[in-house]
């Protein structure tokens, strides 16, 4: 099977948020985000009432309260707010069907602990070796949550992944 045709490199990611200022407040502030641009909100195409259905399989009365892009290090974070009448609002484990995670590389995994915790950060546990194919000398990860309960890994591998050698 070959790949799909030109297919060249990720773009962003996009994430859901339950308050669209307060995520982008904590991207600036706990790692050094900035907020390139913000858009909506957007309340439906006028008829044609199927359009949230068709184009992005959502409740047909969804609404997009508000979008922004928030660029992280070299990862581009794409901010959605939505309301919707069938709306979850609580975020899946890690573990859940559809759970999910952003990581990001840092030089010095304990210095950038030290520095999430600083800043009110929930850092779980302490951080420990990647395990299988992904160790590596002092290669080493831990994980943190939003305060709306969004997984992020913080990763660091100075001499590459086993994988890698």
């Amino acid at each position: 099977m070959t790949g799909l045709p030109g297919l060249r490199r990720g773009d962003h990611v996009g994430l859901v948020v339950p308050d669209l200022e307060a995520a982008v407040g904590f991207f600036e502030r706990a790692l050094g985000g900035r907020c390139v641009l913000r858009h909506g909100p957007y309340r439906g195409v006028p008829g044609d009432p199927d359009m949230q259905v068709r184009q992005f399989a959502r409740h047909p009365d969804t609404q997009v309260e508000g979008i922004a892009v928030v660029h992280v290090a070299d990862v581009v974070l794409e901010l959605l707010q939505f309301s919707a009448p069938d709306q979850r609002t609580e975020p899946p484990r890690t573990s859940d069907a559809g759970g999910h995670h952003v990581a990001f590389y840092v030089d010095d995994l304990d210095a950038a602990v030290s520095e999430l915790r600083a800043r009110g950060v929930q850092v779980l546990g302490e951080p420990m070796p990647l395990p299988g194919p992904e160790a590596g000398e002092q290669a080493r990860f831990v994980f943190a949550l939003t305060p709306w309960g969004l997984p992020l890994e913080f990763v660091s591998y100075p001499h590459g992944k086993a994988w890698q050698q």
